[in-house]
């Protein structure tokens, strides 16, 4: 996997790339990602260009990774093997130093076993621990050992060691579907676990994979954590809802929602609130961050409802139909103030405001109007009644 370099001895990320071959061009195009995916988590000014972000991740030293699977599906390492700009193994193998992980190691048995202790001893203290999968914490091991130890003490063992740990995806985040009632295996997540360690959580099934590199690149290269929610997971990812920044939003703010899937608003490109979509509930990048770098390759791109993975609350918890809750829109805190010193009344711009807020408060009635039990933009009868503000609900 890597080379076993202690990271004093570790090249920065411009030297490997340069020594690999990859073109300036090439490392730029990714570091745009980057800037797609975190535009503030960088630390850099929002005036930064890509060949800036450029400069100093590549001056940053490359980072060790260790990756510990445990109850998964690989789907978040697969996530990461579909990236394209550049491909897996220039994203890997050049940009960080993926030190051990045992879905793309060639090494097995007790190969593997040394492979392991040899990477965490060489970068003790140094490395970052990324986990894929919930950990198992019923009866000692029964559920899960790795060569021949209990799950939860290879994650204790291997976490006290690393310098920042990564929980990457919704089962190592919260405990995910492992953790789905009845919870046979008693999962839990990795912030549960090791109580000693601040943990970001990435949650996502799977979560984008530009996220986690954003994070581990700034974490290298600017030597902190980017800002935390209350679910310790990412800002720069996670202000934000679904529901605000939707392709679909225009429908649902003019009451066309599809019934069913197929059915001719479906197949238009509805809102699909009423099939159970969690948008209005959950945070996260995928609406403006799409996978593989393939516009609409997300759940609601391809007529799917959004599930809510990313939510400890909501998914594989909340019946799939059942309606989520609408919440008042708040500003993401990265955008700038609107509050200035008080001037003179413009009358031109007061009178455009005041038609701006009239036709919005208009539009926000009609939608209001047309979900509650009565007839919704595709004609059909809707007995339910939704929860939010936004009618009054409770």
């Amino acid at each position: 996997m890597g080379e076993m370099l202690t990271s004093n001895q570790k090249e920065t990320i411009a030297d490997r790339i340069e020594a690999s071959g990859i073109s300036r061009r090439k490392f730029i195009e990714f570091c745009g990602m980057l800037m797609a995916a975190a535009p503030v988590g960088l630390s850099l000014t929002s005036k930064a260009s890509a060949e800036q972000v450029a400069d100093r991740v590549g001056r940053a030293r490359r980072p060790s990774v260790i990756w510990l699977h445990f109850q998964d599906c690989t789907g978040c390492s697969e996530s990461i093997l579909h990236t394209s700009k550049p491909d897996v193994a220039e994203l890997m193998f050049e940009v960080i130093s993926l030190d051990y992980h045992e879905t793309l190691m060639a090494a097995s048995g007790y190969q593997a076993e040394k492979s392991l202790r040899e990477a965490v001893e060489a970068n003790k203290g140094k490395f970052v621990l990324v986990v894929e999968g919930s950990i198992p914490t019923k009866d000692s091991g029964v559920y899960m050992k790795l060569a021949g130890k209990p799950a939860l003490e290879v994650l204790q063992e291997v976490g006290s060691k690393a310098a920042l740990v990564v929980a990457m995806g919704s089962c190592a985040s919260w405990g995910g579907i492992p953790s789905a009632d009845p919870n046979p295996t008693t999962a839990q997540g990795v912030d549960s676990l090791l109580k000693d360690k601040t943990v970001i959580n990435v949650p996502g099934c799977p979560p984008n994979p530009y996220t986690l590199f954003s994070l581990i690149l700034e974490y290298a290269a600017m030597h902190h954590m980017p800002a935390l929610d209350a679910e310790n997971r990412p800002k720069f990812a996670y202000d934000r809802l679904i529901h605000e920044h939707c392709p679909r939003r225009a429908h649902f703010d003019a009451g066309r929602f599809a019934s069913m899937y197929g059915d001719e608003g479906h197949r238009q490109g509805w809102c699909l609130y009423k099939l159970g979509c969690k948008g209005p509930v959950t945070h996260a990048p995928c609406s403006t961050l799409h996978f593989n770098e393939i516009p609409d390759v997300w759940p609601i791109g391809i007529g799917a409802p959004c599930v809510g993975c990313t939510e400890r609350a909501t998914a594989f918890r909340t019946p799939l139909f059942q309606l989520a809750a609408v919440h008042a829109m708040t500003p993401s805190e990265e955008l700038p103030s609107v509050n200035a010193p008080a001037g003179k009344l413009n009358v031109a711009a007061a009178g455009t405001a005041g038609i701006v807020v009239g036709a919005l408060a208009t539009a926000a009635v009609i939608a209001a109007n047309r979900l509650p039990n009565g007839k919704d933009g595709d004609g059909s009868e809707d007995g339910s009644k939704p929860k939010g503000i936004f009618w009054g609900g409770k």
